[in-house]
């Protein structure tokens, strides 16, 4: 674990330390010569999260390559190596992705991150590996592409503007942490701030100026809400750029603003920390203007244009849909219903051909201006988006040969009362399934979505907890916890009792005991708060010993509470903040499952402390959740964070914006852990010290 976190610390401090043009590559699709496993796909390479990473296959020659989707002048490349480097390769560019023209190559590289000065153009630009330095693949954490999009020119320069002129902030962590750490240029040094909101870093140009770019290099401390501003005096302040979605990572803005004075003012943090940045770029040049203020960024650019959501509940209709076990009543309406654990999909008896169509009625006239598409893996590769006013005459407005599937937003402009996905080539054998097709624009007659839950607050405040100080032999308070009776589910041998297995030790812990009964029969306790708390984001804890021997499976987790009103797993959605099983002792897993991503599938992260035992002492295992993110950690130590834009872009939809319910089980036997052996030792005892839940 040691050399993973080692690894990601150094993927984070190598973030590309200056911008060389207009950002290009990020979000593209990407295609790779070879993957190594399903969890390094070559997406991770251009996803803006330098914690994800695409890797090869074990041979030579290998190549990553992404497609611009346009023709654009190329002017720089920055590498972002994993420890699986090359040592040989050639970065190439090509109009058509068959002939390729070589604009840098060595036969000496070293690694880390690199940024590359490179003179070419064309839509596909690829890094082709000849000779790797190890005897593993080729791994990239980023591969980003610079340069100038199109016909146009850039006047904005590349020079950091900011280098080394004076910082200041409005607080920082501590005395390590200065304002002038992110704009030395070393992005192995940063600026943090205290953990409160709003929190400022400033910096000094020296003279007024055009500001045409900023770049932010955030640590894991970043904001989700901010805004970038300029002063002539450095009192009076001008917004040229705000998000209420910052993705954190690398954020490269483009704007249009004057001032001697630039600063990032965060008004959200994402995290119980403060705000922390590597490096705070500034970009000078273009004509200035006055600048404005965007609402809701994504990936550090200025967002599409939006307006109302105007498809929400309206009536549909499709070429055909499916309705059967493998998906039951998928009818277009689905896709419209805001819930993005519900999809429609063309029929399995007559639906998978060409062409296929699903079409919104608006009610009324509407000037569409956004569509944003959240695709099942049976998506379109090539489709139109269509507008017609009467439902008959259509005219479309946007077109593809290369959909890429999972979530599309699409800027458009077009008048009519009814709006259609029109595919005609799929992506696979299947046939044509999204998750949510939203229509944003102005006019038409909207109805109004469920109101979304409120975030966390700002500080957090405990809103509930157990501490578990019963006397010895008492059961779990009956006001917080209801037993769960009944055999497990996913293989698992147990029978949990009603209690019999649940208790506390008087010592301030509550005990779920795993046993053999003389008759043969495995028992256990499975505990849940169903019938007394249900929360939706905030701080989840809890200080537990886990039991640990061949078979045990121990699990604190929460599970999407519409499961108790029918809502069927997986599209209630679980949350497994923590998992362990007794044959990898030194482990603990973090993973969520969604209709999209489960069971073996679920996406999650491993937690290693190589050598130890989980078993051996209490850890306290947390979950920091909002509309956003989740960010899981273990003693204090995040290491895994499911960013809510890079999830729907990768995986699939995000289906956590409704009330969770707490379990604590401790389970014998089933398709993970292995059943028990002649190695194991029962009974075994989950220990845990409290749960708390803060918002």
């Amino acid at each position: 674990m040691a050399a993973l976190v080692a690894a990601i610390a150094l993927a984070v401090a190598q973030t590309p330390a200056r911008a060389a043009g207009t950002l290009l590559s990020q979000g593209k699709t990407a295609t790779a010569s070879s993957t190594e496993n399903a969890g390094t796909p070559a997406t991770a390479a251009v996803d803006g999260n330098t914690g994800t990473r695409w890797s090869s296959a074990a041979s030579d020659p290998q190549w990553l390559q992404v497609d611009l989707g346009a023709t654009d002048t190329i002017s720089s490349v920055t590498l972002n190596w994993e420890t699986a480097y090359a040592k040989a390769f050639k970065i190439q560019t090509s109009a058509d992705g068959a002939t390729w023209t070589d604009v840098y190559s060595t036969t000496t590289a070293t690694g880390g991150t690199q940024t590359l000065s490179v003179n070419g153009s064309g839509r596909y630009v690829r890094m082709y590996g000849t000779t790797r330095a190890t005897q593993y693949g080729y791994s990239l954490w980023e591969f980003q592409v610079y340069g100038t999009a199109g016909n146009g020119s850039s006047a904005c320069s590349t020079t950091n503007a900011a280098l080394n002129k004076t910082a200041t902030a409005s607080s920082t962590e501590n005395a390590g942490t200065p304002a002038s750490a992110a704009v030395d240029g070393n992005t192995g040094t940063r600026w943090s701030s205290a953990a409160s909101d709003p929190q400022w870093l400033q910096v000094d140009l020296g003279s007024s100026q055009n500001i045409c770019g900023v770049q932010l290099s955030w640590e894991t401390a970043y904001a989700k809400a901010y805004q970038i501003q300029t002063s002539a005096d450095g009192s009076n302040w001008t917004t040229a750029y705000s998000t209420a979605n910052g993705p954190g990572a690398t954020e490269l803005i483009t704007l249009a603003a004057t001032g001697r004075y630039v600063r990032m003012y965060g008004t959200t943090r994402a995290t119980q920390y403060g705000y922390s940045l590597w490096e705070f770029q500034v970009f000078t040049g273009g004509d200035g203007g006055n600048g404005g203020t965007t609402g809701g960024g994504s990936g550090g650019t200025t967002p599409p244009p939006g307006g109302t959501l105007l498809s929400y509940g309206k009536p549909a209709t499709a070429s055909t849909y499916q309705d059967d076990g493998n998906c039951p009543a998928c009818t277009p309406a689905k896709a419209f219903d805001e819930d993005p654990a519900t999809r429609w999909a063309t029929s399995d008896v007559n639906g998978w051909v060409d062409p296929g169509w699903i079409a919104v009625d608006l009610g009324a006239t509407a000037h569409i201006t956004k569509v944003v598409l959240q695709w099942d893996p049976a998506y379109a590769t090539a489709y139109q988006i269509q507008v017609s006013p009467d439902g008959s005459n259509w005219t479309s407005v946007y077109s593809t040969t290369t959909g890429k599937g999972f979530k599309e937003t699409l800027t458009v402009d077009g008048t009519g009362r009814y709006v259609r996905m029109y595919g005609t080539a799929r992506s696979n054998g299947y046939g044509y399934s999204l998750w949510t097709f939203d229509v944003y624009g102005t006019g038409g007659n909207p109805t109004a979505p469920p109101a979304t839950p409120p975030n966390p607050g700002n500080p957090e405040h405990l809103v509930w907890s157990d501490e578990f100080n019963g006397a010895a032999g008492t059961k779990p308070d009956t006001s917080k916890w209801t037993q769960d009776p009944g055999n497990g589910q996913n293989g698992e041998l147990e029978y949990y009792t009603n209690g019999d297995n649940t208790s506390m030790d008087g010592n301030g812990n509550l005990v779920i005991e795993a046993r053999k009964e003389a008759s043969g029969q495995y028992t256990s306790g499975r505990i849940n708060t169903s019938d007394h708390f249900n929360f939706t984001y905030g701080h989840v804890e809890a200080r537990i010993k886990v039991s640990g021997t061949q078979g045990l499976w121990p699990a604190f987790w929460l599970l999407g509470s519409n499961f108790k009103t029918g809502t069927p797993w997986p599209n209630c959605g679980e949350i497994d903040i923590m998992e362990h099983v007794g044959k990898v002792a030194d482990s603990v897993y973090s993973t969520i499952h969604a209709p999209a991503y489960y069971g073996g599938g679920g996406f999650g992260s491993p937690y290693t402390i190589a050598g130890s035992d989980f078993a051996s002492d209490f850890h306290t295992y947390a979950l920091d959740w909002d509309s956003s993110h989740m960010t899981f950690a273990v003693d204090g130590h995040a290491f895994f964070t499911v960013d809510r834009a890079n999830l729907e872009q990768t995986k699939g939809p995000w289906v956590y914006d409704h009330p969770f319910y707490i379990i604590l089980n401790n389970a014998i036997g089933g398709d993970w852990p292995g059943n028990p052996d002649a190695t194991t030792v029962l009974p075994q005892k989950m220990l845990i010290d409290y749960v708390r839940v803060s918002q």
